[in-house]
């Protein structure tokens, strides 16, 4: 499963019809994805949307790029895109403290097989946590 797939099938979008779109077209919708979590337990946010790093920065069927958040541990392959300017590193563990602003899809999906794909049971359970 790649990013898009991933987000397909587990965002959730709420529409605000009386807010406008902060880029001012169309209405106001918050989007969020679950934690994606690989099977080597590797964890990531992974969101796009409205007022989010990612393209298109609206709900879409696909992105070119998302923002990532929070990973579980410095994760090299997308150490430039921190938002923290004084990481010191591409192992710093300050890396697992900010974002990551317009990540290529391309990249995020490399990261995932990098880590032994997607594991849904532990997305789901995760999420059965959260709620």
């Amino acid at each position: 499963m790649n990013i898009n797939e991933f987000i397909k099938k587990y965002r959730t979008v709420k529409l605000y019809p009386d807010v406008p779109n902060i880029g001012g077209k169309g209405k106001m919708a918050v989007s969020r994805n679950p934690y994606v979590v690989c099977k080597d337990g590797f964890e990531m946010s992974v969101q796009c949307g409205q007022s989010l790093y990612s393209s298109p920065r609206d709900v879409a069927k696909r992105y070119r790029e998302v923002e990532i958040g929070f990973p579980s541990v410095p994760e090299p392959l997308i150490a430039e895109y921190a938002e923290d300017w004084e990481v010191e590193g591409d192992d710093d563990p300050r890396l697992c403290n900010t974002v990551y602003g317009y990540v290529p899809v391309k990249l995020v999906n490399k990261v995932i097989k990098k880590h032994g794909g997607i594991d849904e049971e532990a997305v789901r359970a995760r999420m059965e946590e959260a709620a």
